[in-house]
């Protein structure tokens, strides 16, 4: 056969072997289901002889779950082509289990989505006891749910209290917790051992049924109105929706799915199973979170962005400069992944300071049973605490965390410099100063590049690579790869006022700002932005951040766009005016306990009526507009970006949109927001709110012929 290996022993015992051919692991896709053909008409010929089947792989997975590629084809195919695939695939799995001699699944690597829905067709599962390899339904983090049988399978094997969490969830398990929950029937020590328990198994004549179709089999747990389940299902809708906002479907289906299965016979449940996975697969949403959160983020992970030229490489010590909420974060993630770190501040105090709140983080794992006290230890002692600069010599690379300030930045840089290696890298973590202005207090530029991390660092795992007209190829390639050392996802973009992300969030603040200017109720400008998938309203977003140091930002930016003869603060002038009116009344933000909100002592909040006497707040405005120029305004902000070739790919566009400043995950993306608008809408929209509110919801002149290029409108053949 050419996808997989066909081996029947003396003792009546086939082994099948799944190793398809190009590719790096097993996937279910058309080969794969004329693989399975193949090796069902061998076995009806050989049933005689057969005592058993032993199902595994020759890659190092198991089978790594349906092929993507096919999905999105499918999908544009259309419902019946798609129906009749995965009809097909179901009626496969479904021959396998129902053959008549007992199957067993020897999991030699991962097995995840299509790849544990096969193990589940088989009678019993045996895996090699190595953490890490992992069983999951992913599915719903693409927007679908388990099509091949795995929601209603998980249910009848696990009970639908254990399998809903799986399924809704998509969260990864190693063999031993698959063990507890049920999964999984044995453990093997090595790929030998696995082998030979699998035929153990089978010698000992096992009954070739599943459990549910043995006489007398109930559910575990009952049916969706039994026991414990009833309560649990009354609110874990309300669950789901708090988190999903009714924007990603997948895990209410699914969770109805699950439900529905345990009342019905299992052809049936089969197929509620195949409707609800093919209305989600219709879905729009789901190509866009296969688009940017599989591909892109896929191809981002794969180095795309990287320089391919340099090689591949690893720091074994950096220096960060500044033990503030910056620098100790970037210290902790460095210490976290066994990096050597120099924390380097103006006072031990402040460097010991910076340094503890390491030890503060992991103190709450090992408190939690996550870690133990020995590895706490261990990670800490990477870290060097110091005010001296001459302790930077020997780094791979230093990152610069200071105020936002360029002669002080300038400064620092310098002395840093001096003590390096001529072939270290030098960083400045800054989201608004330019590279180019930087890089005049470097001796070296071509070794002087941005790298722009989130607050809190320890959460957000982004990082935006700034690349200077001077960095060459080799810093950046050794910046990406810091990056994911630190398991961080990369974007690179060019140098320019305010980068990417800090340019695009701000004009959401900027937007919400004047829609309250303008007399539109706060409430609806907050709830609205939620409904969109926003995290929180822009208004919030000011709060949390403090106007104070949005209003410090904003006077850099007009100092700047004094000295360089520019004119980006005007750009979110309205937030900077706001910002400004706020500090004036002594409101500037949660940490002072009053902003656009107020603070309770309980830890609620509500707007402030105050907001009210300054702007009013009756303005009748249809909701979709209020909706869309807050949405609108940010897509229209980064299209200006990848006009300007300050972006220069969709993909480190739309996943740092998503992972950056949390545009709704559900749309894939700024960029892919505007392929699921359709081009030709979204550019007539654009327009049409231009018109109305102004020239700012403008595209670039141009931008149309980008957009409806082969990489803006891929689509799988």
């Amino acid at each position: 056969m050419r996808d997989a290996l066909y081996d029947l022993g003396d003792d009546g015992i086939v082994t099948v072997t799944f190793d398809m051919a190009g590719r790096p692991v097993n996937v279910m896709n058309d080969d794969f289901s004329a693989a399975m053909d193949e090796i069902l008409a061998r076995l009806e010929a050989d049933k005689e002889k057969l005592k058993g089947i032993i199902v595994t792989s020759a890659k190092s997975s198991f089978v790594a779950g349906g092929d993507v590629e096919r999905l999105l084809a499918l999908r544009h195919e259309g419902y019946q082509p798609a129906r009749q695939f995965f009809d097909g695939l179901k009626a496969r799995l479904r021959r396998l289990e129902s053959f008549g001699r007992p199957v067993v699944a020897a999991i030699n690597g991962s097995a995840l989505g299509g790849g544990l829905e096969l193990a589940l067709a088989c009678h019993h599962r045996i895996a090699i006891d190595d953490r890490k390899i992992q069983f999951a339904f992913p599915e719903v983090t693409l927007g679908i749910l388990p099509g091949a049988g795995g929601v209603v399978r998980s249910v009848r094997l696990l009970g639908l209290m254990k399998a809903l969490p799986l399924l809704t969830e998509g969260r990864r398990i190693d063999p031993r917790e698959a063990l507890k929950q049920g999964l999984l029937d044995e453990l093997a020590g090595d790929q030998a051992e696995l082998i030979a328990r699998a035929r153990a198994w089978i010698a000992a004549g096992p009954e070739a049924v599943q459990p549910w179709e043995r006489k007398g089999y109930a559910i575990p747990g009952g049916s969706m109105f039994s026991g414990d389940n009833a309560p649990m299902l009354s609110v874990f809708p309300s669950m789901v929706f708090k988190k999903t906002r009714g924007l990603l479907p997948a895990a209410e289906r699914i969770l109805a799915t699950a439900a529905e299965s345990t009342q019905i016979g299992f052809d049936a449940a089969m197929a509620v199973e195949t409707r609800n996975f093919l209305d989600l697969l219709m879905n729009p949403v789901t190509e866009n979170l296969i688009t940017s959160m599989f591909f892109q983020m896929n191809e981002i992970n794969g180095g795309a962005s990287r320089p391919q030229g340099p090689a591949k490489s690893k720091v074994a010590r950096i220096g960060v400069l500044g033990a503030g909420m910056m620098g100790r974060g970037i210290a902790f993630a460095a210490a976290s992944v066994g990096i050597g770190v120099v924390l380097r501040d103006v006072t031990l105090e402040a460097v010991e300071k910076g340094k503890a709140y390491t030890a503060e983080i992991l103190g709450k794992r090992v408190a939690k049973g996550a870690m133990t006290q020995a590895a706490l230890d261990e990670t800490l002692a990477l870290i060097q605490t110091t005010t001296d600069i001459a302790d930077m010599a020997g780094c791979d690379m230093v990152i610069e965390a200071v105020f936002e300030d360029v002669a002080l930045k300038q400064s620092v840089l310098r002395e840093a410099e001096a003590v390096l290696g001529a072939d270290a890298v030098v960083a400045t973590n800054t989201s608004t100063l330019p590279i180019a202005l930087l890089a005049q207090g470097v001796a070296r530029p071509e070794n002087f590049i941005g790298l722009h991390f989130f607050s809190p660092v320890d959460k957000m795992n982004i990082v935006e690579i700034i690349s200077g007209k001077a960095t060459s190829d080799a810093c950046l390639a050794r910046a990406y790869d810091l990056v994911q050392q630190i398991r961080k996802t990369p974007i690179v973009v060019r140098d320019s006022r305010g980068f990417y992300t800090s340019r695009v969030f701000s004009v959401f603040a900027d937007e919400g700002d004047i829609l309250l200017k303008e007399g539109v109720a706060p409430i609806l400008i907050e709830n609205l932005a939620k409904q969109a998938g926003m995290p929180v309203g822009p208004l919030s977003v000011q709060d949390e951040v403090m106007m104070s140091m949005l209003l410090r930002a904003q006077r850099t930016n007009q100092e700047l766009d004094a000295q360089l003869g520019d004119d980006y603060a005007k750009s979110f002038g309205v937030c900077g005016e706001l910002c400004a009116l706020m500090c004036d009344k002594g409101r500037p933000g949660r940490l002072d306990g009053a902003g656009f909100y107020d603070y309770l002592p309980d830890g609620t909040k509500r707007i402030w009526p105050g907001l009210r006497e300054l702007f009013g707040g009756d303005k009748p405005m249809p909701h979709a507009d209020i909706q869309d120029r807050l949405m609108f305004r940010m897509v229209i902000e980064a299209l200006k970006c990848l006009d300007e070739g300050v972006v220069t790919s969709l993909r480190d566009g739309n996943i740092g949109s998503i992972l950056a400043f949390g545009f709704p995950v559900h749309t894939g993306g700024v960029f892919q927001y505007v392929t699921s608008y359709g081009i030709e809408a979204f550019l007539a929209r654009a327009r049409q709110l231009a018109d109305q509110y102004g020239d700012r919801f403008l595209p670039p002149a141009g931008i149309e012929a980008r957009l409806q290029s082969a990489e803006m409108t891929r689509r799988v053949a």
